[in-house]
């Protein structure tokens, strides 16, 4: 029997088809459940300030300023935390990461006053430094460049999804307030920590560094795989000749990194004050708002997996994180002047839409001219800037609330803050390393 081009063709795309098919029913549900244990406790004090600012005796300044610090010590190691993932394997340091955040996480029950908040905040940042661009960096070897943004956008589906989980949780646990001699908030750390801890364990046995070792697929997918990412590897190699060395001093990194530092500030502003937010709209218990707060994200995971498939069905980037970041703008710029409950809260509804909506396409970007280790150090140089924007945001919102008492001016400032990232986001439109067709 004759094969034709067509049924090679045709054999080559059921290949490929059933591969990704394994690697994201493998992967992807794992990945989105650290994802989102990750952010329960990286943003959980948004929830235990409902009741811990004022037990330990802190101003909004104070809050904003330890919730953002944990950024500080997050941004110091995020390159060196990257390489070394490169180096030692995903399985074991990822692993690492979450033993050691979970630990910390934990240690935060013994919070007494603003130092012992701003040092365990800032531990707690640079045990999880690393993390997520080692998780964008792992989702690079496994998938090819076309299937990506949709991988990334179901993975960063964690962003959205701790608060829809935690929010009502970490509601539920408040009310825990004096049982057993301890506060609700430091039932919340202790309960929300745990898991991280086990799925620390449990990361040394699931994970699998690289296609080629991935037992788990037949011999023809994981040599598929192994050579299609390889290839592609190859050939972006090629193309763009960018070294370890020239991706930290790449102009085009740094522009990719103002375009996260902008969502992520804004991304942080929000999730970190919302449960104040809302209580200060509503008036409500600590359950309720945590249920209210958690609205504006379920909305939020629907936009990422939209526009995510939106990118990888046209192939183009950029206008999907530049318009989302327009949109998330005016919806942060509403929100200032809306001060009934429900109209603010739509508002804040579109501004998590557009802010998240943007992370599928952005990271597909930075594996289209990096590779290897310079793809692993120019994606946590671009990480950093996002954590130096978690900073800014949650501090900025609270210093303006401490002098003016509002929210307003911090919405305001988050608004300008994501439009500079769409205006950046457009000009990159025209960079040569990112010329290719669809950027």
């Amino acid at each position: 029997m004759i094969t034709t081009p067509r049924a090679l063709a045709d054999d080559g795309s059921a290949l490929e088809r059933i591969t990704l098919s394994k690697v994201g029913w493998r992967l992807l549900p794992f990945l989105l459940l650290l994802y989102i244990v990750s952010w329960i406790d990286r943003v959980n004090i948004g929830f235990a300030a409902l009741q811990m600012n004022r037990d330990i005796g802190i101003s909004p300044e104070q809050y904003g300023f330890g919730a953002g610090v944990f950024f500080i010590g997050y941004a110091l190691f995020e390159v060196p935390s990257n390489l070394i993932l490169a180096r030692v394997g995903a399985r074991r340091w990822i692993a690492r990461i979450m033993l050691t955040w979970g630990v910390l996480s934990i240690a935060m029950l013994f919070v007494e006053g603003p130092l012992s908040f701003y040092a365990l905040r800032f531990a707690l940042g640079v045990a999880e430094a690393g993390f997520l661009p080692g998780i964008i960096y792992y989702l690079g070897s496994w998938y090819p460049s076309a299937d990506r943004a949709r991988a990334v956008s179901w993975f960063m589906l964690g962003i959205p999804l701790s608060t829809v989980v935690g929010g009502p949780l970490a509601g539920a646990i408040l009310g825990l307030n004096g049982w057993h001699g301890l506060t609700g908030w430091q039932w919340l750390f202790l309960l929300e920590g745990i898991p991280a801890v086990a799925l620390g364990v449990v990361v040394l046995f699931y994970l699998t560094d690289s296609p080629e070792k991935a037992t788990w697929l037949e011999p023809e997918e994981r040599h598929w795989l192994a050579a299609k990412v390889r290839a592609e590897s190859e050939a972006a190699e090629r193309r763009h000749r960018v070294g370890l060395r020239a991706a930290l001093l790449h102009p085009t990194v740094w522009q990719l990194g103002i375009v996260l530092f902008a969502c992520q500030c804004c991304s942080y502003g929000l999730t970190l004050w919302i449960p104040q937010i809302v209580q200060r709209l509503s008036g409500l218990d600590e359950l309720a708002v945590g249920a209210i707060s958690a609205l504006p994200y379920a909305a939020a995971a629907i936009g990422m997996i939209l526009i995510g498939a939106s990118s990888d069905r046209s192939g183009e980037r950029l206008l999907h994180v530049a318009i989302p970041s327009a949109v998330a703008a005016l919806g942060f710029a509403a929100s200032a002047y809306l001060t009934s409950p429900v109209p603010s809260m739509i508002a804040l509804t579109v501004a998590a839409v557009g802010d998240l909506g943007t992370r599928g396409p952005f990271w597909a970007l930075p594996t289209r001219f990096l590779t290897g280790s310079a793809a692993a150090g120019g994606i946590a140089l671009i990480n950093t800037f996002a954590s130096l924007g978690g900073f800014v945001g949650p501090y900025a919102v609270g210093l303006v609330r401490g002098i003016t008492g509002s929210f307003a001016g911090g919405m305001l400032f988050l608004a300008l803050v994501m439009l500079v990232g769409a205006i950046v986001a457009m000009f990159l439109r025209n960079a040569r390393v990112l010329a290719d067709p669809g950027a």
